[in-house]
Parts: C-alpha cells; sequence; structure tokens
C-alpha cells in the first residue's frame, strides 16, 4: 500500500512538472509563460523572440493579447489588456535603453502623431535612466490596461502614473511591429510567423 501510494505520487508530480513545462516556451533561455492574467482577463501569447544586435543576444520578448493576431494592425485593433515582456539576456545601460526606444518610435510613427507623443517620449526616458542598468535575466513590462492607461513595470515595481493615450501604448508597440522595427525578425516571431 505505502508504495503504491509512493508510486502514485511520483506519476502525479511528474505529471504536474510536464503541465507546468508544457505552460512554457522558452526563449533565447528565458522561459516565457503560455499565458498570463492582466486585471482579470487572461492574455495568450501571440508570439516571442530574441532582440539581436548584430551578433549578440540582447533580450527576449513575449507579445500576450486577448487573441491571437498575425498583422501590427491587428495587434493595434485588438480589444482589452495587452502586455508586452522583455527579459534581459545581456548588460545594457537603461539610459540607452531609453534613448533607443525613443528612436524606435520616431523611426516608425508618422510626423503628424509625433507631437503628441514626445511628453510621454521624455518621461519614458526618464523612467529607465533612472534605472542605471538593466542585467541579464532582469524584466520590464509594457502593459495596455482599458481604462488605465499604459503602465511600465521594471523589475516587478509599477513606474509612476500610467500614460493614459492609447496612442503612447501603440507607438510603443511599433517599435517592434512598425514598418521600420528594431529587428525584423523578432517582428516575424512577435507576429507567430
Amino acid at each position: 500500500m505505502k508504495n503504491l501510494r509512493s508510486v502514485a505520487l511520483g506519476v502525479a508530480l511528474s505529471l504536474a512538472t510536464a503541465l507546468a513545462c508544457a505552460a512554457t516556451v522558452d526563449v533565447g533561455g528565458i522561459k516565457l509563460e503560455d499565458t498570463a492574467q492582466l486585471n482579470n482577463v487572461k492574455l495568450t501569447l501571440n508570439g516571442a523572440g530574441v532582440r539581436y544586435k548584430a551578433v549578440f543576444k540582447v533580450y527576449a520578448a513575449g507579445l500576450y493579447l486577448t487573441k491571437k493576431a498575425s498583422t501590427p494592425e491587428e495587434v493595434i485593433a485588438t480589444p482589452g489588456p495587452k502586455r508586452m515582456s522583455i527579459t534581459m539576456l545581456r548588460e545594457i545601460d537603461s539610459t540607452e535603453l531609453g534613448k533607443l526606444f525613443t528612436r524606435g518610435v520616431e523611426d516608425n510613427t508618422p510626423r503628424g502623431e509625433m507631437s503628441k507623443l514626445i511628453p510621454g517620449l521624455i518621461r519614458m526616458g526618464q523612467i529607465f535612466s533612472e534605472q542605471k542598468k538593466l542585467f541579464p535575466g532582469e524584466n520590464f513590462v509594457i502593459e495596455w490596461i482599458p481604462g488605465t492607461g499604459t503602465v511600465i513595470t521594471i523589475k516587478g515595481k509599477v513606474q509612476g502614473e500610467p500614460f493614459k493615450e492609447p496612442e503612447f501604448f501603440n507607438a510603443m508597440m511599433r517599435i517592434w511591429l512598425g514598418p521600420n522595427p528594431a529587428d525584423w525578425k523578432l517582428k516575424d516571431a512577435l507576429l507567430g510567423k
């Protein structure tokens, strides 16, 4: 009887481990969950990939949406909360990262929309410059929460007040999904291609 319980317990633990492993995706050595909860809404991993700069891995990224989207336009139009999760794969100066994000927004936003984004971009640059450095394994998240705005969380800590304008979140998403993305292979990976 004791052996039977031990075997049953072992099978149960193996099954639980297998289910837990099946619920993650390995992206550059970083485990991303297949699903996430945001504002009591279930999000599904739309796609994930690694951002390369030359031959170096910079970070792993995962895009979570309420439903699958295969084009940037579908991502923007998807209702409900959204999340971009970034986990560093190498050390990076946070001020430099903030500048790269600002350049990414500039490269992918129509000129007529840029003037509305400048206050948010300045604030975002300040948020990242306060971090000094991000190290391998450290994470930050950019989330759109309807009725609240864009929330940036770095190392598990929410950074200031939300950015209220939906245009700001969409501009941030165009860094990776716009016509001049940071990394074309990452764009395809985030769109599940």
